[in-house]
């Protein structure tokens, strides 16, 4: 799923919020911080969207028909979805 432009400043300006909130950080500027949030998300959602066409791939390439939307494909999609995630995530 793309976020709106709008939509990800709401995110980007309720993490401030909660962050100011909570005491987590002294944010001596708000326009740098937003934008650093906001380019993160993206970066998220990128990886993200990544992930799922590798898995979409994954599924379609198996020797035996799973149709879209069945619970055996779900299953699946959560399954090799998670593998994927943990490959693209850096180590420790």
């Amino acid at each position: 799923m793309r976020f709106s432009e709008a939509r990800t400043s709401y995110f980007a300006h309720q993490i401030v919020k909660i962050l100011r909130q909570e005491g987590l950080a002294d944010i001596e500027n708000e326009r740098h911080v937003l934008m650093e949030i906001k380019r993160i998300l993206g970066q998220e959602h990128a990886a993200d969207s990544r992930v799922d066409v590798i898995v979409r791939r994954k599924i379609a390439s198996l020797s035996r028909n799973v149709p879209p939307g069945s619970r055996e494909w779900e299953v699946l999609y959560r399954q090799y979805y998670e593998e994927e995630a943990r490959k693209l995530k850096p180590g420790p």
